[in-house]
C-alpha cells in the first residue's frame, strides 16, 4: 500500500471545449501540463491519469507517465478517481483537477499535510479569499464559509455570507480534493443528497452525511480551462513568468 495515490480525471467530452485534455497551451497538451505539476510532489507516490479515450492515455504513456481507461458513462470526476482508486491501495487519494495547468507541489502538499494531521477529517479542500468583486456572484464559483478550526460549514454558488460590507472577507474553493481512501469510496457509495442536487455540488455530499471538511487556506490562485479566453490567460501568465516555475 502507498500513502498517497494523485488521479487527474481526463474526460474527452466538454460542452464548452470538446476534446480539451488534448488541447494546446504554449504548444503543449493541457493533461500535460496538469500531470507535470502533480508528479513534482514529493508526497504523491503515484499519478495516474483517469481516461475515457485512447488518445489521451496514449499520449500520457509516451511522456512516461501512467493512464488508466475508465468508463465514459461515470457521472462525476470523483467516480472516476473513485473507480481508479479501487485498483490501488492507498491511505489518502487526490482528485487533481484535469483542467487546472497550473497544479504544483505548493497546491498538493499542504491538502496531504492536513490528512495527516487530522485523523477526523475525510476530506482536504483550499480555500482561497476572493479578490475581484465580481467574483462573488459569478454561479461558477464556489463560496465556502467554515469555522475558527478550518472546518466547512457551507458551499454554494450563491454569496456566502451574506453581507453589504465592503471589506467582508469571502472564500472560494480552488484546485484539488485530497480524500481518505475509504471516505471516497463511501462517497462514491452514496445517492445524491438534497442540498448537493440544489447547489450542484458534491462537497456538500459529504457535509449532509456529518463528515469533516477541511478547509486549507491558500494565497495561490489557479485557472481552470474553461473557455478560450482562459487559455489566452494561461498562456499571458507563462510567458510573463508570474507564477511559479513554469514558463511557455
Amino acid at each position: 500500500m502507498i500513502e498517497t495515490l494523485a488521479v487527474i480525471p481526463a474526460r474527452y467530452g466538454s460542452t464548452r471545449l470538446p476534446g480539451k485534455p488534448l488541447l494546446k497551451l504554449c504548444g503543449k497538451e493541457l493533461v500535460l501540463w496538469v500531470w507535470e505539476g502533480a508528479r513534482r510532489s514529493a508526497l504523491v507516490d503515484r499519478v495516474i491519469v483517469a481516461t475515457d479515450r485512447e488518445e489521451i492515455a496514449g499520449l500520457v504513456e509516451k511522456a512516461g507517465g501512467e493512464a488508466v481507461m475508465t468508463p465514459s458513462d461515470l457521472p462525476t470526476g470523483n467516480d472516476r478517481v473513485a473507480y481508479v482508486a479501487r485498483r490501488v491501495p492507498s491511505r489518502f487519494v487526490i482528485n487533481i483537477q484535469g483542467d487546472d495547468p497550473m497544479v504544483t507541489p505548493e497546491i498538493i502538499d499542504p491538502l496531504v499535510e492536513a490528512l495527516r494531521q487530522n485523523s477526523d477529517v475525510k476530506l482536504a479542500v483550499l480555500a482561497k479569499q476572493i479578490e475581484h468583486p465580481e467574483e462573488v456572484g459569478r454561479d461558477s464559483i464556489v463560496k465556502m464559509v467554515f469555522d475558527e478550526k478550518g472546518r466547512a460549514l457551507y458551499f454554494s454558488r450563491s454569496p456566502i455570507p451574506f453581507s453589504n460590507k465592503p471589506d467582508t472577507k469571502r472564500f472560494k474553493h480552488v484546485g484539488p480534493y485530497a480524500w481518505r481512501q475509504d471516505a471516497l469510496f463511501a462517497f462514491a457509495s452514496w445517492p445524491r443528497t438534497r442540498l448537493e442536487t440544489a447547489e450542484n455540488l458534491e462537497m456538500l455530499r459529504v457535509l449532509e452525511k456529518g463528515e469533516v471538511i477541511q478547509c486549507v487556506e491558500t494565497d495561490i490562485e489557479t485557472i481552470e480551462i474553461d473557455t478560450p479566453e482562459d487559455v489566452t490567460l494561461f498562456e499571458e501568465l507563462m510567458k510573463k513568468k508570474t507564477y511559479s516555475d513554469k514558463t511557455c
